[in-house]
């Protein structure tokens, strides 16, 4: 039978070994628990002014950055004028349309902005049954404009 003394040291091991478990003092087993990035951060307080600046600042940051992404009129109209040059013909009724090869030719000419749009990815998405194999400009454009 054990002592007083030694059921409390055991009782404290115990208590010690699963509060580190529960604390991430001890790693669990499971490797795939290293993995999982974290996707929750709480808000900070209202008498946290210092990390409700750090939230102000980053957010606008990130709203600088994605706006500088986004295509001006210059550039839109300069994208149009490039992609109406390198139409490839026959006109499908009152639709102009693009074959892959200018496809590609006006998405090196149209500049670092409009590059992510020139894929064959995206070509292929807006392909439809055209017996050559074009897509339509129009609907081309019309996608940049929503996407960008």
């Amino acid at each position: 039978k054990k002592s007083e003394q030694e059921l409390k040291d055991e009782e404290m091991e115990l208590f010690t070994k699963y509060y580190m478990e529960w604390k991430g003092g001890k790693k669990s087993d499971n490797v795939s628990y290293a993995n999982i990035p974290r996707f929750y951060y709480r808000l900070p307080a209202e008498d946290e002014v210092l990390l409700q600046k750090l939230r102000e600042e980053s957010r606008a940051v990130f709203l600088q950055r994605k706006s500088r992404e986004l295509l001006d009129n210059e550039e839109l109209q300069n994208l149009w004028f490039l992609l109406d040059k390198h139409q490839t013909s026959p006109m499908t009724g009152e639709e102009a349309m693009i074959n892959y090869e200018n496809f590609l030719k006006v998405g090196e000419k149209a500049g670092p902005k409009c590059k992510q749009f020139f894929t064959a990815k995206i070509f292929a998405k807006l392909l439809h049954n055209d017996p050559y194999g074009r897509i339509s400009i129009m609907q081309f454009f019309n996608y940049v404009m929503r996407k960008g």
